[in-house]
């Protein structure tokens, strides 16, 4: 930081293909849109440039922490002016990767239960078990991310696995019946 700080663009170089796969896999699980997570993560890294020249070095916070924290704040700002959609907004949205279409389509579901049942936690649960489960970080640095101490980050994955158990046994349950029926 301290190299991008003098201006340095090899160094920035470095971090932005160091960073940029891990954190924007972490803003599309939290914003569930590729396209909106570039966005967070354009801002995020111009947020790095403009900052790099105030790092202090002897800060406690490590700088993945720090931008953590700049990612998380940024995809929850977008989650916040996001308009509505429907449903049969997203029925277009049909990319064409992947070997074949029915193993596509079973992953893609899966992740849409998983990402609606993760949706329909509260935000700190949700980013707790984002953090933790999906970016599978440890507790003490998602703790530092979101601010809050090892115990309370242990609580809302407690609070967030159970929610989540309840919210996927009731889809279970729901889709079991549409098929019978």
């Amino acid at each position: 930081m301290i190299r991008i700080g003098d201006g340095d663009t090899t160094a920035y170089k470095m971090l932005v293909d160091r960073h940029l796969q891990p954190f924007l896999a972490f803003a599309t699980r939290v914003t569930g849109d590729r396209s909106e997570a570039e966005d967070v993560m354009q801002e995020a890294f111009v947020r790095v440039w403009k900052t790099a020249g105030r790092w202090d070095m002897n800060r406690n916070t490590r700088f993945t922490t720090w931008f953590y924290r700049v990612v998380m704040n940024l995809c929850i700002d977008v989650k916040r002016k996001r308009k509505p959609t429907s449903d049969f907004d997203e029925a277009f949205d049909v990319q064409s990767e992947g070997p074949l279409p029915d193993d596509m389509l079973r992953d893609k579901q899966k992740a849409a239960h998983i990402s609606a049942a993760l949706s329909q936690l509260p935000e700190r649960q949700r980013m707790a078990v984002t953090l933790c489960y999906l970016q599978e970080l440890g507790n003490r640095q998602a703790a530092d991310i979101l601010e809050v101490s090892v115990g309370a980050v242990e609580s809302l994955l407690v609070r967030g696995r159970t929610r989540l158990a309840e919210i996927l046994a009731a889809e279970k349950d729901d889709l079991l019946k549409e098929s019978v029926g």
